[in-house]
Order: C-alpha cells, then structure tokens, then sequence
C-alpha cells in the first residue's frame, strides 16, 4: 500500500469535526463555486454565440455570392444563378444548401406613416425550415407556379411602426424611373431581435416582383446564399467554392458582411476566459493558504515522521493527497451547482433579458459538454499543480523543533 496516501486517508478521517473541518468546507467550496461560476458563464456565452449566430445564418445564409461590381449604388448587379454550385450543390462538400435572392429598396406607405425597407426576394428554393425559427405570427408566403406572390412578411418592428396586422394591404413605392408600386398582403410577422440588420429594415416577399420591376431575365438574381453543414468551416467551405466560380463573381461570409456583430461575439469570449483565469487565480490562491494552514496545523506530525527516517516526498505527497481530494470532492459540488443552475435556465427560462438590447427574449444555455469536460480537467491540473508550492515548506521543517512545536 502507498504509504503516503494511506496516511492522508488518516488524516482525512480525523478532521471531521473542528479547525480542520472548517478550513476543509472552505476549500471545497472555494473550488466548487468557482467552477460551476465557470461552468455556467462558459455554457451561457456560448448558447448566447450561437442564438445571435443562428439568426444572422437563418437570415442571409453563411456565404453570399454576387456578381462582383464597384458599384456602390443600392441596386444589386444581377447575375446567373445557373452556376454549377447552384445546380449541383451536393457535388460541393460541406454545403448544405443553395438559394437565390434579391433586395430592392422601397417605402412602405400608409395612410399615417411612411417608412423606408429594403425589400428582400425569396424562391421557391428558399430554405424555409430554417428560418421558422424566426416566425411568431402567420404563415410563409405562398410562392406560385408561374406569375408571382402579391404577399409579403413584415418584421414585428416594422409592423408595429406602420400598425400592420396579418391579412392587412400594404403598398410598397420602388425607387426606380418611373416610379412604381405593389399592394400586398401581409401574410407573416417574424422576429429575429436583431432590428439594427434585419428587423428594423427588412421584408420579404417574391423575388420574381423585384425581377419583374427591374426587367431581369429568367435566371437571374441578385445573388446566392449558401448555407454550410458545419459553422465551424465556414471559411474552409468557402475557399473551395471560390476557386470553382467565375473570376466575375465575388465570394464574402456573412461574418465579414456583419463584422460588427461577430466582433462582438469574439470580445465576448475573451471576457469569459479572463474571468477562467480570475477565478482559477482565486481558488489557487485559496488552496494554498489552506494547505499552509494543514502543514502548520500538522507541524507535529510532519517532526515525528522525519525523526523516524521519512523523506521529504513521502511527507509532500500526504498533503498533495490530501489536497487532490478536496479537489474532487470541489469538482462534484461544482458540477453539481453549474450543471444545475443551467439546466434550471434552460428548462424554465427564468432568467429574461430585453431582446432590443441583447437580441434575445432569455438567457440562452448551450450544451458543449466537452467544454464542460475542459473545465473540469483545467481545474483539475492547474490548482494539483499549485498544491506544489505550499508544501515545499516541508523541507525547511526542522524536526526536532517540530516535535517541540505548540
């Protein structure tokens, strides 16, 4: 048996009550409040990531491709959407889907207000599925065979701006010579939250209007969004796509078109990994005043185990034992507390948030259970490690003044 572990099991068994017993409930809690602060500050950044990534993706897909132009004017430069990508978007790997769209800028007018958007075209290869995730009110425009839809969905802001309800008409004004306009019905509300991007601005309605009113051909667009399998390859995704497409045409993310937002996002994360390394530096800085205070506590017993021939590692390794245990047994209560309070916010979502300032109704939790992992062996490794420090006192402990010490 290891001699130094089966004295620390003493040791352990001895401290049950007293000193010792509180300065023991003290380390265990330092370090299990500590990590399941991580815990749930890790869990809530990135479910708050991914909600503000998702409805931006849901909205205008994760790569945008337009016909490249150094036009800066509002109106797109239409192109051909018979691409290979668009056609066989199967034969491209890490693409999950293609749709064509188009925006035109118009004024919504009423009797009492007039307001400016930016009207979005849709087909009927839109992936619908994804954005019902946005939608709080109505139905999807009804896209038919041949002509187009006189329908239209309005954002819950812009609704609210122009006192638009479901099965109301609406005339929308198009900035082109002549003038023109369409009456349509309002057939959905939807609401992402984001009203400085989308909500703020934009409807959607029948790319085939806005082709109609801007006298383009059959197969052609204001561009194509392409949505990805994996969020994380992103940029590797796009690459591949940019060396098959026409030197005419541009490739961008939508997270270099809304760099602002993904910014954001990304200080975020640093924020969180400095507050990891405050609160690793505390129950660091914990453990060792409280193995400080073990070794003083147990000066007596460390003389007497010298004086019968101990060597300083065998001693050192009681009090890492010692330590490695309270460690445990902070990780269990910590997990514990963490794990909870998440799974009581994502259940119940008690916790709410103005979503014109945060751009979502809760606060989110998302499930990274390696995340979780990581945590948990980062404590782990990092406050075992720090156990070294304190100990090292050890070899200056004289033991016959230790034998004497009161």
């Amino acid at each position: 048996m290891n001699l130094s572990y089966f004295i620390s099991k003493r040791i352990s068994r001895q401290t049950n009550e007293g000193f010792a017993a509180t300065i023991y409930k003290i380390a265990v809690a330092s370090i299990g409040i500590g990590l399941g602060a991580a815990i749930v500050a890790f869990l809530i950044m990135r479910g708050f990531q991914e909600t503000v990534k998702n409805k931006i993706y849901s909205f205008s897909g994760n790569l945008l491709i337009t016909k490249f132009t150094m036009n800066n004017s509002m109106e797109e430069t239409p192109m051909f959407i018979n691409i290979d990508l668009y056609n066989n978007p199967q034969a491209y790997p890490g693409v999950r889907h293609v749709q064509e769209y188009a925006h035109k800028a118009g004024l919504i007018k009423t009797d009492d207000e007039v307001l400016g958007v930016v009207v979005k075209g849709i087909g009927k290869s839109y992936d619908t599925a994804t954005f019902h995730s946005n939608m709080i009110a109505g139905r999807f425009i009804h896209l038919p065979d041949s002509g187009y839809a006189n329908e239209v969905m309005l954002s819950k802001t812009i609704a609210n701006k122009i006192n638009a309800n479901l099965d109301d008409q609406v005339v929308i004004h198009f900035f082109q010579n002549p003038p023109r306009f369409r009456r349509l019905k309002v057939v959905g509300i939807y609401e992402t939250n984001l009203s400085e991007y989308f909500d703020g601005k934009m409807v959607i309605s029948d790319i085939r209007m806005i082709a109609r009113l801007n006298e383009w051909a059959d197969s052609v667009a204001g561009g194509i969004e392409v949505f990805v399998r994996d969020n994380n390859k992103i940029d590797e995704v796009g690459y591949a796509i940019g060396e098959t497409i026409d030197f005419d045409l541009n490739i961008v993310s939508v997270s270099d078109k809304y760099i602002q937002v993904f910014e954001w996002l990304h200080l975020l994360s640093r924020q969180v990994n400095i507050l990891l390394g405050v609160i690793l530096a505390v129950v660091c800085v914990n453990m060792i005043s409280i193995i400080l205070i073990l070794v003083m506590e147990r000066t007596q017993m460390i003389g007497m185990l010298k004086a019968l021939g101990a060597h300083d590692r065998l001693i050192r390794s009681i009090f890492v034992y010692n330590g490695v245990g309270l460690i445990l047994k902070g990780l269990l209560l910590g997990n514990f507390i963490g794990l909870g309070l998440c799974f009581i916010q994502d259940r119940f979502k008690i916790i709410t948030l103005n979503p014109q300032d945060y751009y979502m109704s809760f606060v989110p939790i998302s499930w990274h259970w390696e995340m979780v992992i990581i945590l948990n062996v980062l404590t782990f490794l990092v406050v075992s490690i720090v156990l070294l420090l304190p100990t090292a006192i050890i070899a200056r402990i004289n033991p016959i003044r230790a034998i004497r010490f009161d």
